[in-house]
């Protein structure tokens, strides 16, 4: 598309031939007068308000895949990593699998737990599995560290999914979801929250608080920082979780109080 545009010639006038190229295959060639009778060039700007034709993809507003319903985790490069810091991480399954707080899973991952729980610079302090995620306490002494010890970690939680379910075919529905704790209070409130997420999504369920016991589906039992003794699941096979080592997960998260196995995150709501 070619649009011309020819002033009235004079003596004095000379015009000049601008381009003005938008696309590969559209180009607007615009013959302006842009001189003044005495021959020199005017300084004034002149511009033109052209609409460009309708075009798919690109970078605008609105681009892009939905978000859905459940959506995941960008693909963007994770931050760095403290060693002296644990780590909140939540790994979600997609939703044909099964509840992961099935009894036969839940005692297959332990097992499995039990050797990967320490794997050199990665450990895995404590856990709790949800119907469709699991949430668990890590510390590491860096960002390689963590990714191949989360990367054995997931890659166990899907093999004992398939064995257990009898399935087959992908487990884990996007990448793992990480939040670095880096106070004792955050600390202290992610333990609270691991252990008592069932609590929590009963009392989001049936509006009332259940009887005071630790999770079966978690290593509360493991755990020294309650604040009063509850019913704990009996264990016959041994630790599952390894010991932590930085100071916010041994000592530093107690600054804030014990966790109270009556509490529901997130509410005022006791039995």
């Amino acid at each position: 598309m070619i649009a011309k545009v020819l002033p009235t010639p004079t003596r004095e006038h000379r015009p000049i031939q601008v381009f003005c190229k938008l696309d590969l295959d559209m180009q607007i060639e615009v013959l302006v007068d842009c001189s003044v009778p005495d021959g020199r060039r005017s300084d004034r700007q002149l511009s033109f308000d052209l609409e460009l034709p309708p075009r798919w993809g690109g970078r605008r507003a609105g681009a892009g895949r939905p978000p859905g319903t459940r959506p995941r985790v960008p693909h963007r490069a994770r931050v760095r990593f403290p060693g002296s810091c644990p780590a909140h991480v939540t790994l979600r399954v997609r939703p044909d699998v099964p509840s992961l707080r099935s009894r036969n899973f839940v005692r297959e991952f332990q097992r499995a737990l039990r050797v990967s729980c320490e794997r050199g610079a990665f450990r895995v302090l404590h856990y709790s599995l949800q119907r469709d995620h699991a949430h668990l306490v890590v510390e590491a002494e860096g960002k390689n560290e963590l990714a191949r010890g989360m990367k054995s970690v997931a890659a166990r939680l899907a093999l004992t999914v398939n064995r257990v379910f009898g399935r087959s075919g992908p487990v884990l529905d996007g990448r793992y979801h990480l939040h670095v704790l880096r106070t004792p209070r955050e600390v202290r409130n992610a333990f609270a929250y691991v252990f008592l997420n069932a609590r929590r999504h009963w009392v989001k369920k049936t509006g009332t608080a259940p009887p005071v016991r630790i999770d079966e589906a978690s290593s509360g039992r493991w755990f020294t920082g309650w604040s009063r003794r509850a019913p704990a699941p009996a264990e016959t096979e041994g630790r599952e979780v390894a010991y932590a080592r930085t100071w916010l997960a041994r000592v530093g998260w107690k600054r804030h109080g014990l966790v109270d196995p009556a509490a529901v995150p997130g509410t005022d709501l006791r039995p």
